[in-house]
């Protein structure tokens, strides 16, 4: 075994690595970012390395700095996490030349798998099942339009050298190919620095199941599958294992090509074999198909680990250092079902926008597993990917364990930023979901009645108020006579609603307040207070901004009463820039007459594109970014005249 790895990566895959090889008596070499230098995985090392700048091509996808940290600290091994250089076959040669191992699989295997059209054939040749659509060279617009035509409507655009949603793109009818393959083009280009596409039929009522394989270079195993089904943008939301429905039959017949696929290129480490599967008449051996194969550790691996009780990154260690597989197949089995939530820093309602923002609190209950690379105190960059935490349940049935992940998801508390815990929240009570009814469009078809903003209800109300003028904190032996005064009103506002309290404090245990017209009153009973009755719930402020976690979390701003700024109202002139980002393009032009929904400019940021439009109809005055431009949240980028 190693006695020192270096981690290839950042974040929550980075703690989680050396989480286990820690345990193993593994010594650790964080690297990190200018924006990482207090990071969590960087504290959780036993020494760590600086690479460069925050952008990750100044820093985490430089392949030559890393394997110099790695040589100057005397680390025997690099694990890459994923994402960044985990599936670049060039710096895995680039590792092993240095006489470092990589942990993970080959370069060749890495490439073989890379390119998707080029990894169907290898599938075929394979004996494993692969969707129908167009995978080869010819990338002639015209010739990819007459393959879609005969595919058959609706098809799927993909990049080949894609991943995660990016360069993907899905087209209902003829009239919008042309458009939907220039944007997929553009965004691929961007992301993988190649814009060749495929084809491929789009499954009506489509279920991603994936297994998870791993293997020894020669032999592989697989440890049953996760089901991936519920995404937005093509990305994962919330993933199970296994998978709700499946059959002992098709079980094996999924688990069995996810080991000839690992097999076929002589895999060695942890991968993932993902399937599509026509659901439309439940889960049969037939309807399955491969989509591509990840030659990495999954950001899901957690809920395999919970239902077979296997540590993947130990595996990955062993094996990486010379063993064979821990377990053969006979020895594996299911134990349960588990969850895993993707915690994000996103504004649902606006589309899942990626937000920033310091942590000022964050809690998990102690009884699910929560995977973070963030501590309070810790901001989420717009460097990096947005993701908070996994937070990841198990129980002994699928019953069990959805509402372990509802209760989870009710006891977590953010403040700090925007997140979508609600609407976690809210899949977790979707009746379909619940039932195991699921499929990759179930987000898509429902998602209004899944982001209503939640209204501040009295208790709520009450809470917030009294930890804003600090009625929560005054000890039993406080007398009343020494408040001064004792009457007071607050003002708070909550979603662009202002609040306004007023509270009669009769002692140091009880307050009556007024809000609505009602009349409410505070207890302390037990060190503990109660408002109407009910407890009050956990309340956190920092500065002006007070979270109440009840609700999955409602924030109220303190109003200051000689405040008289005005500038909330928002001026439909200017198209701003909804967070720090690249300016990918621009299509304004001064004296160009618009139509509100036109876009006017592309702006990168948190590894997407954003399409920025017009708020109304007009005429361009004023365009004031280009092209390459770097900005920052709320900078002007096209202007329109006045009305």
């Amino acid at each position: 075994m190693f006695n020192k790895i270096l981690i290839a990566n950042r974040g929550e895959i980075a703690c989680r690595v050396m989480e286990t090889a820690q345990k193993m008596g593994v010594s650790c070499v964080a690297v990190y970012s200018d924006a990482d230098a207090a990071a969590k995985h960087v504290q959780m090392a036993d020494e760590a390395v600086h690479i460069g700048g925050a952008a990750p091509a100044d820093s985490y996808l430089k392949g030559d700095v890393i394997i110099r940290a790695a040589l100057d600290t005397d680390a025997q091994a690099i694990h890459p996490g994923y994402g960044f250089l985990s599936e670049n076959p060039d710096f895995v040669e680039a590792v092993e030349a240095a006489g470092l191992t990589f942990i993970g699989p080959s370069a060749d295997a890495i490439r073989k798998m890379g390119l998707k059209d080029a990894a169907k054939v290898l599938m075929e040749q394979a004996g494993v099942p692969v969707v129908p659509g167009y995978h080869g060279e010819n990338q002639d617009p015209e010739h990819l339009a007459g393959a879609a035509d005969t595919i058959g409507y609706p098809v799927l655009i993909k990049a080949v050298a894609g991943g995660g949603g990016k360069g993907m793109r899905l087209v209902e009818k003829p009239a919008e190919f042309s458009a939907a393959l220039d944007s997929a083009r553009g965004e691929a280009k961007t992301a993988f620095g190649n814009d060749a596409v495929l084809v491929e039929k789009f499954v009506a009522k489509p279920r991603h199941i994936e297994v998870q394989v791993f293997g020894d270079g020669t032999h592989a195993v697989h440890l049953f599958e996760r089901d991936c089904s519920l995404q937005r943008r093509h990305q994962k939301v919330i993933e199970e294992a296994p998978a709700p429905g499946m059959t002992p039959e098709m079980r094996e017949a999924m688990g069995q090509a996810g080991v000839r696929a690992a097999e076929a290129i002589g895999y060695k480490g942890a991968g993932t074999v993902e399937f599509i599967v026509d659901a439309s008449d439940g889960l049969r051996p037939d309807r399955f198909w491969f989509m591509e194969m990840n030659t990495r550790l999954q950001v899901e691996h957690p809920v395999t680990e919970a239902i077979t009780g296997v540590d993947l990154v130990e595996w990955q260690l062993r094996v990486a250092a010379g063993e064979s597989l821990p377990k053969q197949q006979g020895d594996l089995s299911i134990n349960g079902h588990a969850f895993e939530a993707r915690l994000y820093a996103e504004d649902v309602p606006k589309g899942f926008l990626p937000a920033t923002g310091t942590l000022t609190h964050l809690k998990f209950p102690a009884e699910c597993r929560a995977d973070s690379g963030v501590r309070a105190g810790d901001t989420i960059s717009p460097w990096y990917d947005p993701m908070i935490a996994k937070v990841v349940v198990h129980g002994p049935t699928r019953a069990v364990a959805l509402e372990s992940l509802h209760r989870a998801l009710q006891q977590t508390e953010v403040a700090g930023t925007v997140t979508n815990l609600a609407f976690l929240g809210a899949l977790t009570r979707h009746d379909g979901f619940a039932s195991g009814d699921v499929d990759t469009g179930l987000i898509g078809r429902d998602l209004d009645g899944m982001v209503q903003a939640q209204e501040a209800h009295t208790e709520a109300c009450v809470a917030a108020a009294m930890v804003a003028l600090g009625l929560d904190t005054v000890e039993a032996h406080t007398g009343f006579t020494l408040w001064a005064p004792l009457h007071r009103a607050v003002q708070l506002m909550h979603e662009g609603e202002v609040v306004d309290l007023d509270v009669q404090v009769e002692g140091p245990d009880r307050q009556i307040w007024q809000f609505n017209g009602a009349e409410i009153t505070a207890q302390r009973r037990n060190s503990r207070w109660v408002i109407d009755g009910e407890p009050m719930p956990q309340v956190a402020m920092s500065g002006a901004r007070i979270t109440v976690f009840d609700h999955y979390g409602l924030a109220f701003d303190l109003v200051d009463p000689l405040d008289r700024d005005a500038s909330a109202i928002g001026d439909s002139n200017v198209v701003e820039a909804p967070m720090p980002g690249l300016v990918k393009a621009v299509f304004a032009i001064a004296g160009q007459a618009v139509k509100e929904g036109d876009r006017l400019a592309i702006l990168e940021a948190m590894k997407m594109e954003h399409s920025l439009l017009a708020a109304r109809d007009g005429v361009v005055a004023e365009v004031l970014a280009e092209a390459g431009a770097q900005v920052e949240a709320g900078a002007a980028l096209v202007r329109l005249q006045e009305d």
